[in-house]
């Protein structure tokens, strides 16, 4: 098993990363060079040889003998020739979006995600399994029961094409367990838990791990905005905010694994003697909502659906995203005068109705501070949604097998 997380990226890139050596022998370059074309046409879309052979600075012989090999694995197709032009009619090459398959599992505080990923990114299957506290047995079981589904969903051919399953949940699932309501044995029970192994175990399949809203993050890094925008802080709202750290189109753990914990930063001055400032995922987080929703004899849950822009819910989500849009303000506008950020995309669990009027919230607020000597980024929805803890996850396995340098998301150098 290959298990990755931020705290192991960051103590790796720190010891060794840079005596790691970097020499290739014919073997390596040959599957190198293989995942470079993989990676442009997953990039780029489907796309002659020769378009590939500039696009790779590889020679066309060198591509053609590379899509040779490919399609006879599996992981490419040749679709209809383009006629019309002088000459023999090319051939565009496209990914096999049955050449490779990979689990996503997203394990949240209030919620179970597992999807089945085809070649090309596309969710061939879907599971979710909501609670209101994630028992571990149950949480478990589950996955397992899922993921032999989706293999008896597939040929069999198909199923020993399972790359492996990549797994996003917190760091720590037992933290703030007042907040959560969380009693302390069964906190202690997940403190215990080896979740990479365990699913292994359950499974018999490769399992790597990212955080949550890491693995979100790479999502919308590789598969939404971050095609366009190469530096970037993101958050995720959900029961608990959080997010990631973006810079040249890397995703950044930081020392402790913690760049990007959006969370945790305060949205007050602390003052001598006094309490400590509450942080950003008391203000902005769904809890919040919920909380607002409970007290008011309304079901809380409501807050993960396109019940949270409806009446009886909807005054109290529009109370919600005042107060976590102007706290959300102030962490950006602090973000920004740090890290001069090209721009902030926010994401999340919710409705994109409620994530609207979040991001609403959030432009009026910006306008009250004073951006002398700073650059304002842009402010923009994520593309992807619920599904982008899950969906990072499952690209986790992918990436790891046909991506041309593992780091491509997640940065091992220090």
């Amino acid at each position: 098993m290959q298990e990755i997380s931020p705290s192991a990226l960051a103590d790796d890139g720190a010891s060794a990363a840079h005596l790691r050596p970097r020499g290739s022998n014919q073997t390596g370059m040959r599957q190198f060079n293989e995942r470079v074309v993989l990676q442009a046409i997953r990039l780029n879309g489907s796309m002659p040889k020769a378009d590939l052979a500039r696009l790779t600075a590889l020679s066309t012989q060198t591509v053609s003998l590379i899509i040779n090999r490919l399609y006879e694995d599996g992981l490419v197709i040749k679709l209809a020739p383009l006629r019309g032009k002088i000459g023999q009619p090319s051939v565009p090459i496209a990914l096999n979006p049955d050449g490779a398959f990979s689990i996503g599992v997203k394990i949240g505080r209030r919620s179970l995600d597992v999807l089945l990923l085809d070649f090309i990114g596309t969710v061939r299957m879907r599971f979710s399994l909501s609670y209101r506290v994630p028992d571990p047995d149950e949480v478990f079981a589950a996955i397992a029961r899922q993921v032999k589904l989706m293999q008896a969903a597939l040929e069999p051919a198909q199923r020993g094409r399972i790359n492996g399953i990549g797994v996003a949940a917190p760091l720590s699932l037992d933290r703030w367990q007042g907040l959560m309501k969380l009693a302390p044995e069964q906190a202690a029970r997940w403190n215990r838990l080896d979740i990479a192994r365990r699913i292994e175990a359950d499974t018999g399949l490769p399992v790597q791990f990212a955080k949550d809203t890491a693995a979100a993050c790479v999502a919308e890094l590789v598969a939404g905005r971050g095609r366009s925008i190469k530096s970037f802080l993101y958050l995720f709202v959900d029961t608990f905010i959080g997010g990631g750290l973006v810079i040249d189109s890397t995703l950044h753990a930081g020392l402790h694994g913690n760049a990007g914990a959006i969370g945790s930063l305060p949205v007050g001055v602390a003052a001598p003697g006094g309490e400590a400032p509450a942080q950003l995922l008391s203000t902005a987080s769904l809890l919040g909502l919920e909380q607002a929703c409970e007290q008011a004899g309304i079901d809380p849950m409501a807050a993960y659906d396109e019940r949270a822009t409806q009446a009886p819910w909807a005054v109290h989500s529009a109370a919600w995203t005042e107060q976590a849009g102007a706290a959300i303000a102030m962490a950006v506008t602090s973000a920004t005068c740090l890290l001069d950020l090209e721009g902030v995309i926010i994401d999340g669990s919710c409705t994109r109705a409620l994530l609207e009027q979040l991001m609403a919230a959030v432009a009026r607020s910006l306008e009250h501070y004073n951006w002398e000597g700073v650059e304002r980024p842009q402010v923009l929805a994520g593309m992807i949604g619920s599904d982008a803890r899950a969906l990072g996850g499952a690209l986790l396995p992918l990436y790891a097998s046909f991506a041309p340098d593992r780091d491509v998301f997640l940065k091992l150098d220090a």
